[in-house]
């Protein structure tokens, strides 16, 4: 497992380019992540994680622009990202009827974040495609908050970056496919706030 420091911006990137499992601390807790659009990294990012086949790994951006061939960006979508993005937020989008739902394990919908983790955000920024990204944990177990919580728990990696989260718990989740925006997990950002942001961005 090879480990990465914060000036290995385009190493990691090259890395994940070529389909490389890596993790990495996020705003939140650590993540694991792989390339979008390679089946057989997706497969191993699952293997790895002991992920079922009924939860599907979201996607993660540096800029909300990245993700749209990908998902309708909907008007409540722009309106929180503008918020609250980069932030400890994920948003549930509709999927664009050409993409293959081979990566959302057949579902019509995508989660979609963009963390506040500014080393994470220099590496997207180097790649032309999103990230698909969970917890750094095996699945149903706490996601790891450090470095070597992650390599204990994940040995299959081929790497991980060094770096500290900051919330130490996983992001609030909404779904934005809805007329209100609904909370699917609490996290950092607080119902309150989502339906205060979603009250004035309408009004405007």
């Amino acid at each position: 497992m090879k480990e990465y420091q914060a000036d290995q911006v385009e190493q990691m990137a090259k890395a994940l380019n070529e389909g490389k499992i890596l993790a990495f601390p996020t705003d939140t807790v650590y993540g694991v992540g792989t390339i979008y659009g390679d089946a057989q990294a997706l497969s191993r990012l699952k293997q790895i994680k002991h992920r079922p086949e009924t939860k599907p790994v979201p996607m993660m951006v540096s800029r909300l622009e990245a993700i749209e061939s990908i998902v309708e960006v909907t008007d409540m979508a722009k309106i929180l990202a503008d918020a609250f993005l980069p932030g400890a937020l994920t948003l549930i989008m509709p999927l664009k009827e050409h993409v293959d739902r081979c990566w959302t394990n057949g579902k019509d919908t995508a989660a979609v974040r963009i963390p506040n983790a500014p080393i994470l955000l220099k590496v997207m920024d180097q790649l032309d495609r999103p990230l698909m990204v969970t917890s750094a944990n095996i699945s149903g177990e706490p996601a790891a908050l450090t470095k070597k919580e992650a390599m204990d728990m994940l040995p299959g990696l081929d790497g991980i970056l060094d770096g500290d989260c900051h919330d130490l718990q996983a992001s609030t989740i909404i779904d934005c496919t809805k007329e209100e925006p609904v909370v699917l997990r609490q996290g950092p950002i607080s119902q309150e706030q989502i339906e205060q942001a979603w009250k004035a961005g309408k009004k405007q």
